[in-house]
C-alpha cells in the first residue's frame, strides 16, 4: 500500500483543521476526490484495525480455537459499538448486511403480510424498488410540504385499517444533500400508528444518527459511505418483524435446527437469523472502528467545517454562468456536503472525464440511482435558468473528512476553464 498515503489537511480561518492522526483518510497523492457520496475513502483507523486483526482471522461463531474465539468476540463487540453509534434501544437488533440496499431489501422481505408502505418519488432506488406496490408520494417542494403530504397520506390510509403501515424515507438526499425532516415525519407516522424506516446512507457520515433521538423504528446505512469500505452495511431497529419472518438468505448460522424432512427447519432468533453464511468480520470491525472514532470526535466542529466547505463550493458554482444547482427544497434548506448541478448544452459524462483526465478531479455524473428525482430536478433547474433544453444528466460534487479548500478551489477553477 505504499502508493496510498494519508491526506494532510491544512485549513485556516473558517476552514478548521482536523485533529492530526485521528480522522485521516487514505488517498492517492495528486488525486482530488470529490465523490464521497458514492463511496468514501477509507479512514486510516479502520484500515489499521483490519491490519491488526488479520493475523487472528478465523471463523466467527463456529470454532473453539483461540482464533475463532477472538474473532467471535471482536464481531460481537463491533455489533455493540455500531448499536451505540446508531442510538439503538435495548430491544433493537443490529443486523450486519452488505450495504443499505441489502438492508432495505431485508426489511421489505420481513414486512408482515398486508403492510402498506408509503415513500416518496424522490428516493434513491435502494428505497424505491424493494417495496411491493408502495404508495409513492410526489416529490415535495419544501420540507414542510413533505410533512403535510405524508400526514395526508397517512390519514387516508389509516381511515380503513388494512394492516401495518411503514413509512420509508431518506435522511439526506444523495442527489442534493438536502436534509429531510425526519423527526417531524416520525412524529406524524407514530401518531397514525405507523412505523418509519430511514435510509441513512448519506446522513450517517455527516451528522449523528440515533434511533432513539430521532424516534424512528429502523435505519439502514452503508460502511462504504462511512469511511469503512469493506463490504458491510447495517439494518438496525425493532426486533419483532425480524424475528417473525423467515430469513431472506437461508443457510448456516440462520438456522437453529435442520431436520431430515425438507420442512423441518427452525430458524434462530436475533440478528443471526438474517446473517446466514460466514459473516464479514473485517467489514464489521472496520465499521465499528469508524463509529467509535466519530463518536469520540467533536461532531459539531466537523459539521461547521463541512458547512464552510459546502458554502464555499456552492458559492463558487454560482459564479459559473452555464451551471445551475439542483435542489428540491428552498435554496437555504439545511444540507450535507453534496451538490449536484446541471451544465447548459454540455454532456456531463464528457465533463467528468475531462476533469479526471486533465485535472485529476474525480466526481460523479449521471442520475445518481435516483432517476425520477434527478430527471425532475434537471427540468426544474433548466426552467429556473431559462435554458432552451434540459440536460439528460448532471454532475455531483460531494465532500467529506479529507476534503480541503484547495480541492474545492481546484474544481471551480477547472470548471471555469472547461466551460469557457
Amino acid at each position: 500500500m505504499s502508493a496510498v498515503v494519508c491526506r494532510n489537511i491544512e485549513l485556516t480561518d473558517v476552514f478548521e483543521p482536523l485533529p492530526a492522526g485521528v480522522l485521516e483518510v487514505l488517498g492517492v497523492p495528486g488525486q482530488i476526490n470529490l465523490d464521497y457520496a458514492a463511496t468514501a475513502p477509507c479512514l486510516k483507523a479502520a484500515a489499521d484495525a483490519v491490519t491488526e486483526l488479520l493475523p487472528w482471522y478465523g471463523s466467527v461463531h463456529r470454532g473453539a480455537g483461540a482464533l475463532s474465539q477472538r474473532c467471535t468476540l471482536e464481531y460481537e463487540r463491533a455489533r455493540q459499538t455500531v448499536a451505540d453509534f446508531a442510538g439503538a434501544r435495548p430491544d433493537d437488533y443490529v443486523v450486519f448486511t452488505r450495504n443499505t440496499t441489502d438492508s432495505l431489501n431485508i426489511l421489505a422481505h420481513v414486512l408482515p403480510a398486508g403492510t402498506t408502505v408509503i415513500t416518496f418519488a424522490s428516493e434513491h432506488h435502494a428505497n424505491l424498488l424493494p417495496w411491493h406496490r408502495p404508495i409513492r408520494l410526489p416529490v415535495p417542494g419544501s420540507r414542510s410540504e413533505a410533512v403535510r403530504s405524508l400526514a395526508a397520506a397517512l390519514a387516508e390510509v389509516s381511515r380503513e385499517p388494512r394492516g401495518p403501515i411503514l413509512v420509508a424515507v431518506t435522511g439526506a438526499s444523495n442527489v442534493t444533500g438536502e436534509l429531510w425532516p425526519v423527526t417531524e415525519m416520525a412524529f406524524i407516522a407514530h401518531r397514525h400508528g405507523a412505523r418509519i424506516a430511514v435510509d441513512a446512507a448519506q446522513l450517517a457520515p455527516h451528522v449523528p444518527v440515533s434511533l432513539s433521538d430521532l424516534d424512528i423504528d429502523y435505519l439502514a446505512l452503508s460502511g462504504h459511505k462511512l469511511y469503512a469500505p469493506f463490504g458491510t452495511g447495517v439494518l438496525a431497529g425493532r426486533s419483532d418483524w425480524l424475528d417473525n419472518a423467515d430469513p431472506l438468505t437461508k443457510g448456516g448460522g440462520a438456522s437453529a435446527r435442520v431436520g431430515d424432512a425438507t420442512h423441518d427447519i427452525r430458524w434462530t432468533t436475533g440478528p443471526a437469523r438474517h446473517e446466514a453464511g460466514t459473516p464479514n468480520l473485517l467489514g464489521a470491525v472496520a465499521l465499528a472502528k469508524v463509529c467509535a472514532t466519530l463518536e469520540a470526535a467533536d461532531r459539531e466542529a466537523l459539521h461547521r467545517r463541512e458547512q464552510n466547505l459546502l458554502a464555499h463550493l456552492r458559492s463558487g458554482l454560482s459564479t459559473l454562468d452555464s451551471v445551475e444547482e439542483l435542489r428540491t427544497f428552498e435554496p437555504d434548506a439545511p444540507r450535507i456536503g453534496v451538490v449536484s448541478f446541471a451544465v447548459r448544452n454540455r454532456d456531463s459524462s464528457e465533463i467528468a472525464q475531462t476533469l479526471a483526465r486533465k485535472h485529476s478531479i474525480g466526481l460523479r455524473d449521471g442520475l445518481f440511482c435516483a432517476h425520477p428525482l434527478a430527471r425532475r430536478l434537471l427540468g426544474e433547474a433548466s426552467v429556473r435558468a431559462g435554458w432552451d433544453g434540459v440536460p439528460a444528466t448532471a454532475l455531483r460534487a460531494s465532500i467529506g473528512l479529507g476534503t480541503t479548500k484547495s480541492d474545492v478551489d481546484a474544481l471551480i477553477t477547472a470548471l471555469a476553464e472547461e466551460l469557457s
